[in-house]
């Protein structure tokens, strides 16, 4: 959360100051670190001789209460630098004191301190005008958690207690109902108890091995973009896992992305082999294998190539941070004049996927290059300005609203990052499409033109659904597990109410794995009650169940998932309804969606 005097701020901050003092009123011995206001409240690092635990937290929010109603002032002051080193010091506050020491290295000479009753701490502020302007009900204490001082750990390890906070307690309340509902969709939750990936220490950590539902799901996603490209006229392409150094060196993925490449494969008598770390050097091959006309442009040329990061381990979290990624990539080769259209098409196209899987309130960051860091981009700076131009003109044409990350753009080029929101309102960076001039110019990719002359092409990277692991991580908490009928693990699971209909039950799952869809019989020792229970467990979009009546007329009973109607019809009804799902792309487990 940014430093700003919004109300909101104001109490999250204040509060840290609040639950401070709470804190030393029963540990009078404990550290002060930091204590800032984050987008969901605020923490305090302490370091104690005697734990905090969960018990305590009644304790401490009775005591912050307190607080609050003794309408406490908080008054600014401020101290030289060494005073204020000093002042620390007596105070045993070494941590304060040791990065009032780093500000004042960095050409600090004055330094800030708020006191409210009889806790003071070194600060900038803003605050609210006293205590009593919080809200007494708009907080909670939420955990505990470890932290190091500075982040590093060679520093000692602190206590790290956060509370949340909001204008309010409806607000608070629907946070904290929120964060329940999205930990029951949590893609690792979601992911386990519906089998669909998993992950092994005798593989390596962040290397996700689908299993037989995720696969259903990753090829249905596969599919879904290799036609919408075909559409737009791409065209296919496959690569390997991995290449010689020289190629990364000319790309500029080394030195430039070196440090999230895995270490080089070293073969006597040979060069050095890079596992891929991105597609493009790959496909600028093939661009350049043999002279191109502009007859030719735009190329697109797309595959769903794996590529291999190595993310620090700690950063590792589910399929949302992995080292094993597989792409939904492309690279369009186009002309200057080309460029423009094949931008627009890019960004309709990726829109066009938000829509259809009804993502809300989708932001387009827009990132730009530092002129001043000739070191992580590439010093061009003509390129630069036409490439931001041409990005900048896109933008303001299709009249789309958009952040701007200075500083932020790809070493190559200026880079769009297209954000979605989950049902429950986290934000997630789904797509990326970058424009780059500079590995044309590194591969001396170049086309024919009508005057028979060299030209050099433009490069669009894109990746509209990103990569399989973040965008079903993405997916699985946005349905809750529950996915329509053509991206379902399994499409059907017929209950037989009895074995009098088992050979008929058997017949229907037959008739559906014809039409290649995914059905299965109930054949378990389970009550009838029970099979439904499991159905509706594993989130399966269409349970038909069969009785006598069912038998005798062919026909079935549909239930859907998260619908109470049931409806009884014909097995030719039934098959023009599955078809229709699945062809149609219909979302077809949310209620307001009829499906004749």
């Amino acid at each position: 959360m940014e430093h700003t005097n919004d109300p909101l701020y104001k109490i999250r901050h204040s509060l840290a100051h609040v639950l401070a003092q709470a804190v030393l009123q029963i540990r009078p011995d404990a550290k002060l670190a930091f204590g800032p206001p984050i987008d969901n409240g605020c923490y305090y690092d302490f370091l104690f001789t005697e734990p905090l635990t969960p018990d305590n937290f009644s304790d401490l929010e009775k005591r912050m209460r307190k607080i609050i109603a003794e309408r406490q002032e908080f008054k600014a002051s401020a101290r030289s630098a060494a005073d204020a080193v000093a002042h620390l010091r007596k105070l045993d506050q070494n941590f304060k004191a040791d990065y009032c020491e780093e500000l004042i290295s960095q050409g600090e000479k004055e330094i800030g301190f708020y006191v409210n009753g009889p806790f003071e701490d070194m600060c900038a502020g803003p605050h609210v005008e006293h205590t009593g302007q919080i809200p007494p009900d708009c907080f909670k204490i939420d955990s505990i958690a470890g932290a190091y001082w500075r982040g590093s750990e060679k520093n000692p390890q602190l206590s790290r207690v956060y509370c949340l906070a909001f204008k309010n307690k409806a607000d608070l309340e629907a946070y904290i109902e929120n964060r329940r509902l999205a930990q029951e969709r949590d893609h690792r939750k979601l992911g386990k108890e519906l089998e669909l990936f998993i992950f092994s220490d005798f593989v390596g950590p962040g290397l996700p091995l689908w299993t037989p539902n995720g696969t259903v799901i990753r090829e249905a996603l596969e599919n879904l973009g290799k036609e919408v490209e075909t559409r737009h006229g791409y065209v296919r392409v496959a690569t390997p896992h991995l290449a010689k150094e020289d190629l990364f060196k000319t790309s500029g993925h080394l030195p430039y992305y070196k440090d999230t490449m895995f270490p080089p494969m070293e073969i006597e008598g040979e060069a050095n082999y890079y596992l891929k770390a991105m597609n493009c050097p790959h496909h600028h091959m093939i661009f350049s294998h043999r002279p191109r006309s502009y007859r030719e442009l735009p190329l697109r040329m797309a595959e769903y190539g794996t590529v291999y990061r190595f993310e620090p381990s700690g950063t590792l979290s589910g399929l949302l941070r992995v080292r094993s990624l597989a792409m939904n990539d492309a690279h369009i080769y186009c002309t200057i004049d080309q460029l423009k259209a094949e931008l627009i098409d890019t960004f309709k196209l990726t829109l066009d996927y938000y829509t259809m899987f009804r993502f809300k309130d989708v932001k387009v960051r827009f990132s730009t290059h530092d002129p001043a860091n000739k070191e992580k981009f590439v010093d061009n700076p003509e390129l630069w300005k036409f490439s931001e131009n041409a990005v900048a003109e896109v933008i303001k044409e299709l009249g789309v609203d958009y952040i701007l990350g200075a500083g932020e753009g790809a070493f190559y080029g200026p880079k769009l990052d297209f954000q979605a929101k989950t049902l429950l309102g986290r934000e997630e960076t789904i797509s990326t499409t970058q424009l780059d001039f500079a590995q044309p110019l590194r591969f001396n990719l170049t086309y024919i033109g009508q005057d028979g002359a060299e030209h050099r092409p433009y490069v669009v990277h894109r990746a509209p659904l990103g990569t399989h692991e973040r965008f079903i991580a993405f997916l699985i908490e946005h349905f809750g597990g529950a996915f329509p009928t053509w991206m379902a693990p399994l499409q059907a699971a017929i209950i037989p109410v009895n074995d009098d209909v088992m050979s008929y039950a058997q017949e229907v799952a037959g008739l559906i794995r014809r039409q290649l869809m995914r059905a299965e019989v109930d054949t378990s020792d389970n009550s009838f009650n029970k099979k439904i229970r499991e159905a509706v467990t594993r989130k399966i979009p269409n349970i038909l169940i069969i009785g006598g009546k069912e038998a005798e007329a062919r026909s079935v009973t549909l239930r859907r998932y998260c619908v109470k109607e049931q409806i009884t019809m014909s097995l030719d009804t039934l098959m023009t309804r599955l078809k229709r799902c699945i062809s149609e792309r219909i979302m077809d487990n949310f209620p307001d969606v009829q499906v004749p």
